[in-house]
C-alpha cells in the first residue's frame, strides 16, 4: 500500500526539469530524485508521489540501469523499463514508438525519463513527434523539438529526427 501523507508533502513535489512534449499527455524530465551525487531518496518518493497525484499512469525509463524501479513498485505507479539501444536504435525506436503511440490512444498520461534531460531523451521525443505524424517535416520537427527543449539539438538528436519516418 502506498503511503498515505498529509499536508503539502501528500501532493509530492514536480520533477526536475519537468517538460510537456505533448500537453496533458506526455512529459519528460530527469529521473525522479536526480542522478548522481545529487540523486536524494526523499526527493525521489516526493517527484514518484507528484507523478501519481497528478495523473500519470505509466513512466516510462529509458535509462539502462534497472535501480530504483523497485520504489515504482513500492509507491504503486505504474512503469516501464525500456532501456535505450544505442547499438540498434532503429528497431528500439519502432517499438518504443509504438508502445507510446498506444499507451495515448488508451488515454494513459505518460512520462518519460532518463538521467537527465539532456540531447538523447529530447531527440526520442522529437523522433516521436515526426514518427507520428505530429510534425512531417523534419526541419519543422527539429524547430519544435528545440522549442520544447529551450535550446538547440545536438546531431545525434538531429539525426533521430531526421530518420524517424522511416521507422514507420
Amino acid at each position: 500500500m502506498a503511503p498515505r501523507l498529509r499536508g503539502k508533502w501528500a501532493l509530492g513535489i514536480t520533477p526536475r526539469n519537468f517538460t510537456w512534449v505533448l500537453k496533458d499527455k506526455m512529459a519528460i524530465c530527469e529521473r525522479p530524485g536526480g542522478v548522481g551525487e545529487n540523486h536524494r531518496r526523499v526527493r525521489r518518493q516526493e517527484e514518484i508521489i507528484w507523478l501519481r497525484e497528478n495523473g500519470f499512469g505509466c513512466v516510462i525509463s529509458i535509462i539502462a540501469a534497472p535501480h530504483n524501479l523497485h520504489n515504482y513498485d513500492e509507491l504503486q505507479m505504474p512503469y516501464r523499463h525500456r532501456p535505450f539501444n544505442a547499438e540498434h536504435p532503429d528497431p528500439y525506436l519502432k517499438s518504443l514508438y509504438t508502445e507510446i503511440r498506444e499507451l495515448l490512444r488508451h488515454d494513459t498520461k505518460l512520462m518519460v525519463h532518463a538521467d537527465e534531460l539532456g540531447d538523447r531523451l529530447i531527440g526520442v521525443m522529437g523522433g516521436y513527434i515526426r514518427w507520428s505524424g505530429l510534425v512531417d517535416d523534419p526541419t519543422q520537427a527539429i524547430q519544435v523539438t528545440e522549442r520544447i527543449a529551450g535550446r538547440q539539438l545536438d546531431p545525434f538528436a538531429r539525426e533521430i529526427i531526421m530518420r524517424a519516418h522511416t521507422l514507420r
